[in-house]
């Protein structure tokens, strides 16, 4: 018994026995508190020995598991390689995360505002969403693969559906009709495969690929393109996502925020780049452009950093806007990917891991907000600084990463993307990306600003700092997304073998960051410049600068008025107005307009279909069967 089998097996006794306290020892389920951090640093730990058999320098290495099971003559099997690994080990520490934020304060007051049986659920369904992702990806075929992706559709399903309200119940329904019109996209691919190379078996199929033509391989990458899309919340499939993960309780959100949509980034690598390979689709050119499959998703990716990253500027609600947050950043992993060199490549890999980190501790901030004020509306917020320093620096630590500024590691990864794209000649899909990035820094201005900064409400003079069960994962998730920005080699050691196991060139880097002969990067050396601005601008301001005065907020004059509680002078509602209006033709709803043009012709289908099942004139109804068949006869017979 390996260690991936290990892994599993304790995986599923973890999900037995959290299912049995929940049902027969209800009087017990506070030990779940204990238990699933306990069982998520478990495999954690398997995982992390795995490391040295997947991750071997830059040779390609996998460990085989010793369960197989035969479906439908087809053998199914699991295994782990580099790319494997490195999601994992990225779900199996957002979980961790999340858990241990569920664990303490948030919980009891959870459990107090639901039920025991809730807050049991909300354990299961994160355990079903790791166990879902790890089988997936640890697919050795499509067929396992598939039912991976099913297991995490339902999975994330069940989490969503967790909150009782109406919106929440409604994106849940919205995602998983998504979901189901992807995995028939899926599954119409693995049937067109297996008619063209008769197996799903992924080592078989590479052999294969090179003896398609170039109309069978266009087939098959819009397919798996449009299921994986879907999933990972693609342009135009981006509707689902952040309504969906927004509404879900705040666990469910930390986790699926940080890695749920990028199973679909996983399954688009195993597909395109291992499967078919990126030199297979790549000379595939659209008839009368200068563009191939691979700059259509290229162009993908960036439509996905700009469209979502403005719609968030237009949310006035914290969790929302983090939301539309992770769409966006969603595209520059694609884009990174589809440049296809080794720098871009990596890029787009690191960004996996640094989104994970900064999403997860912003959603758990914005958590610790609504616990202590119970609210995350923006209209109803601000001047919490004075009240909760510890989560404000978390979420300035957070912020300057998604914004892509250094010294937080947000910044190395996009530097990457950036730096790719300009090696390799795209400077149009470097400007749409720094468009993405000039809309993320505007918008993580807003939620900074409109939550922490400004006047404090007099409501909330009494709140104070967020409990230590739940600063403790905030913080280490601070600590994480400053040293890896500083010393990015300790996760681009981890990226070199998955660039090596998809096929793609190899980085060279240091613990600092990259070396490129036209200007490589070195995070140590810009570290350590910056804190030595902030040391001099500190001297100045404290040592020569003039004495300071405290002023009370309700104590102050500005404009020609005397400030008081009843003075409203912190602006949050329509906070870009002035930006609104030079950019609010953007903003027809485009997308949402052909959505609900598709739900009320599927509605209206479907009401015809159930008034010609449910009609009282079955004589008529056998009347016109009969007949379309004996026409369908008569054209056989003359043809």
């Amino acid at each position: 018994m390996n260690t991936l089998d290990k892994l599993f097996i304790v995986s599923l006794l973890g999900l037995a026995i959290i299912i049995f306290i929940s049902l027969f020892l209800k009087s017990k389920r506070e030990w779940l508190a204990i238990l699933s951090p306990v069982l998520y640093a478990g495999q954690f730990l398997l995982i992390i020995n795995m490391a040295s058999l997947v991750y071997m320098g830059s040779s390609v290495s996998e460990i085989q598991s010793s369960f197989h099971l035969v479906l439908l003559g087809e053998s199914l099997q699991w295994r782990f390689d580099a790319l494997s690994w490195f999601f994992a080990i990225i779900t199996v520490g957002a979980a961790l995360f999340a858990s241990l934020f569920m664990s303490g304060a948030w919980g009891d007051d959870y459990r107090q505002k639901t039920s025991h049986s809730a807050y049991a659920m909300l354990h299961i369904a994160l355990l079903l969403n790791v166990m879902s992702m790890l089988l997936l990806l640890a697919s050795g075929d499509l067929v396992s693969l598939f039912i991976g992706w099913e297991l995490v559709s339902w999975a994330s399903f069940l989490m969503m559906a967790l909150n009782p309200q109406k919106a929440a119940r409604q994106a849940a329904m919205k995602y998983i009709i998504y979901a189901m019109v992807g995995a028939m996209a899926f599954l119409a691919a693995m049937a067109y495969v297996y008619g063209l190379t008769g197996s799903l078996q992924y080592d078989l199929l590479r052999l294969s690929m090179d003896s398609l033509t170039s109309s069978q391989i266009t087939i098959l990458v819009i397919l798996f393109s449009i299921g994986f899309a879907i999933k990972m919340g693609l342009i135009p499939f981006h509707l689902w996502q952040a309504v969906a993960y927004a509404e879900t309780p705040a666990p469910g959100a930390i986790f699926m925020g940080a890695i749920s949509a990028r199973m679909g980034l996983y399954a688009i690598i195993v597909v395109l780049f291992q499967l078919i390979g990126i030199d297979n689709f790549a000379r595939i050119h659209i008839s009368y452009t200068f563009w191939n499959i691979q700059s259509v998703l290229a162009w993908v990716g960036a439509l996905t950093t700009i469209i979502p990253t403005y719609i968030a500027l237009k949310q006035n609600d914290a969790r929302h806007l983090l939301a539309w947050h992770g769409v966006g950043q969603g595209g520059y992993m694609l884009l990174g990917l589809m440049v296809a060199d080794n720098v871009g490549s990596a890029g787009g890999l690191l960004h996996v891991f640094n989104h994970a980190t900064y999403q997860a501790a912003l959603f758990m901030t914005v958590a610790a907000v609504m616990y202590r004020t119970g609210t995350s509306n923006f209209d109803k917020l601000g001047g919490l600084v004075s009240q909760m320093p510890l989560t404000f620096m978390v979420m300035v630590f957070s912020i300057i990463g998604l914004a892509g500024l250094p010294p937080m590691n947000g910044f190395v990864s996009k530097w990457m993307v950036y730096r790719a794209l300009l090696l390799d000649g795209q400077p149009l899909l470097f400007v749409a990306a720094v468009i993405g990035t000039l809309g993320t820094i505007l918008s993580v201005y807003k939620l900074v600003h409109n939550t922490f900064l400004g006047q404090l409400r007099v409501e909330h003079q009494e709140v104070r700092e967020a409990p230590l069960t739940m600063l403790i994962p905030m913080l280490l998730l601070a600590l994480i997304i400053f040293v890896t920005g500083m010393m990015p080699g300790l996760i681009l050691d981890w990226i070199v073998p998955v660039q090596a196991s998809i096929g793609l060139p190899l980085l060279v880097h240091n613990l600092g960051g990259i070396i490129l002969p036209s200007g490589g990067l070195d995070m140590i050396w810009l570290t350590f410049i910056l804190f030595y601005g902030f040391a001099v601008g500190a001297v100045i301001f404290y040592l020569m600068g003039g004495r300071a005065k405290h002023v009370h907020q309700y104590d102050n004059y500005a404009g020609g008025h005397f400030l008081t509680s009843k003075v409203r002078y912190h602006y949050s509602h329509n906070f870009y107005a002035g930006l609104m209006h030079l950019i609010g033709g953007w903003y027809r709803g485009s997308f949402a307009i052909l959505e609900r043009a598709i739900v009320s012709l599927v509605s209206l289908l479907s009401q015809l279909a159930e008034n010609v099942y449910r009609t009282n004139q079955p004589a008529m109804l056998v009347i016109v069967v009969v007949a379309i068949i004996l026409w369908s006869i008569a054209l056989g017979r003359l043809a």
